[in-house]
């Protein structure tokens, strides 16, 4: 399996260079359908075009063909390359995202259980202070979770997630569904 630490350092700075903040590196699909999957954002919006994710592919593409050219590729077998916006219930994967996100609902899932034998949380997002994550859990109470505990997480789709995360712009779309009918 690749080294997905490894794949992060060689791919955000490809994100960086086209003003993109990485959010997260994952291979998957186990050996039958590999994929590497990139998903970034513009910092300023947390969005993405499709001509950024197309700039994105291209750049990671070509850092990889490079590498392994060199006889140093960092992925030893066939894969698809999947660059994506993390998306409306997009995974929380840096701390800071816990923050940005706070008011929202998500589910964060755990590496251990806790003391009371629970390894998942669903509730509303209070926060961080230092590296410790806030929820409100549901019909439970306020919970605060140590960040590096936490094994996944991500938004929930509510009505408040929509309205916060309307596309910025909506250009382009009747030209792609009028593709898509063709």
């Amino acid at each position: 399996m690749a080294d997905i630490a490894a794949l992060t350092s060689l791919i955000e700075p490809e994100a960086k260079a086209l003003g993109l903040a990485l959010v997260r590196v994952k291979m998957f699909g186990g050996q039958s359908d590999p994929t590497l999957q990139v998903m970034a954002e513009r910092p300023d919006t947390r969005q993405l075009t499709i001509e950024d994710c197309a700039d994105l592919s291209r750049r990671i593409s070509d850092r990889l063909d490079a590498l392994e050219a060199e006889g140093r590729d960092p992925i030893d077998h066939a894969y698809r390359l999947e660059v994506s916006s993390p998306g409306i219930d997009r995974p929380l994967t840096r701390l800071q995202d816990f923050e940005d996100w706070k008011s929202h609902e998500a589910r964060l899932n755990l590496v251990e259980p806790t003391a009371d034998g629970r390894k998942q949380f669903t509730g509303v997002l209070l926060g961080i202070e230092g590296e410790q994550v806030s929820i409100d859990v549901q019909k439970y109470k306020q919970v605060i979770v140590p960040f590096a505990q936490i094994a996944d997480a991500k938004l929930l789709m509510t009505d408040a997630l929509i309205a916060a995360t309307a596309p910025l712009s909506a250009e382009g779309a009747d030209e792609f569904e009028a593709e898509e009918q063709d």
